[in-house]
């Protein structure tokens, strides 16, 4: 047992104190720990309870650092695992932690302060695109949950703390039914939207681009796509390269979201036969334009070479879809009115995800597949024949 040393405090009071090793630190320095009671008893007690933690491997020493300091700590380490646009996505959701638990110890961070800040967020944690400190949308929350959730578990897993206290918090059944009634997403565009829209675009300069994004690839594929990546001659491209952005602002080029977003997709006969009219026309361009065209290699440009951003693009649909009188929908939401389709029209599941450049299938008919009305009129029909009815044929 070490040695119990007396101490009397300034004010008179008498105290008991010791000091025990804990272990080793990274560089194989021995750590040490000063307990202090008031009774040598609870000394004792202390140590041998420190002690029986360290024999089982269950021991924290104890930290001062905050939640901010080792959220910052978690982000930095992040930075091997993630693309770049993904880390300012996760450092823009946990500026709310910092402001609302960074100052909390994190072995003092309790589940009642995790669950007090997600119901405040909920409530009261719009900062930007509408009323500040009103209520912010449950997907966000949910992915600042996430995002926190994460990174306490890997302080779990780095032994700074015992245990989760994010790990059982959720969004309250009443603020996700406030959401839902307060948020109701539009709706992918019909099979009959995607149709009139594609025949509206028929005599358009950008129709192949629109016809890739209207064929299930993400809007930032569709602007990262270079010729080099095309072969008209097999009707086949590759999605290697992606151009998206940084706070709508920033264009950053980098390699597919994950190994199943780099992918070979054959090309429909329309939208093959489009692309060898557009690289027809841009090759006359370029001749019109001469040295003020830039020859990027790139599909999606303008009249002078220049590459479009996916903001751009996006902004170019959006004018053609008032023009036709069509609703007002993204082009990344197109995509969904896209694979809807195909998994209605009987391609199979693992088909549907590689299209889609996914490696779970199930997470592509979850998040993608949103069968409207007319999609399940032919389940009514089925009713119909169960019913007793007349079939189409008779």
């Amino acid at each position: 047992m070490a040695e119990i040393k007396k101490i009397v405090l300034k004010g008179g009071k008498t105290r008991y104190r010791t000091v025990i090793d804990i272990g080793r630190d990274a560089d194989g320095k021995r750590k040490q720990l000063t307990i202090t009671k008031d009774t040598k008893t609870e000394v004792k007690n202390e140590v041998d309870r420190i002690r029986g933690q360290i024999t089982g491997g269950t021991y924290i020493a104890p930290s001062k650092t905050t939640v901010a300091k080792w959220i910052d700590e978690w982000l930095e380490r992040k930075e091997r695992d993630v693309e770049e646009t993904s880390l300012n996505t996760y450092r823009l959701a946990l500026i709310h932690v910092h402001e609302h638990l960074g100052h909390i110890r994190l072995q003092e961070l309790t589940e009642d302060q995790v669950q007090n800040f997600v119901d405040t967020l909920v409530a009261t944690g719009r900062r930007t695109g509408g009323t500040p400190g009103t209520r912010l949308a449950v997907t966000t929350v949910r992915f600042v949950l996430a995002r926190l959730r994460e990174a306490l578990g890997r302080a779990v897993v780095r032994g700074l703390i015992p245990s989760n206290p994010a790990q059982y918090v959720k969004i309250s059944l009443a603020d996700r039914k406030t959401d839902k009634r307060q948020r109701r997403r539009g709706k992918p565009w019909t099979v009959g939207e995607v149709q009139q829209f594609i025949k509206g675009i028929e005599s358009d300069r950008m129709y192949a681009v629109l016809l890739l994004s209207l064929m299930g690839l993400r809007p930032a594929e569709v602007c990262g796509l270079r010729w080099s990546d095309v072969d008209l001659t097999l009707g086949a491209l590759e999605t290697a390269n992606t151009r998206t952005m940084m706070g709508n602002s920033r264009v950053v080029e980098k390699d597919t979201k994950s190994e199943a977003g780099e992918r070979g997709l054959p090309l429909p006969s329309k939208a093959a036969d489009a692309l060898k009219r557009f690289r027809a026309k841009q090759a006359a361009e370029k001749l019109a334009a001469g040295e003020a065209y830039t020859d990027s290699g790139y599909v999606t440009v303008d009249e002078l070479g220049a590459v479009l951003n996916i903001r751009q693009l996006r902004m170019y649909a959006y004018r053609l879809m008032g023009g036709l009188g069509l609703r007002r929908v993204r082009l990344y939401d197109a995509r969904h009115s896209c694979l809807t389709f195909l998994a209605v029209s009987g391609v199979p599941d693992v088909v549907l995800a590689a299209w889609a450049g996914h490696t779970n299938a199930s997470f592509t008919k979850k998040k993608y597949v949103h069968p409207g009305v007319e999609d399940l009129r032919p389940a009514a029909a089925a009713w119909d024949v169960f019913h007793g009815g007349d079939t189409a044929g008779s």
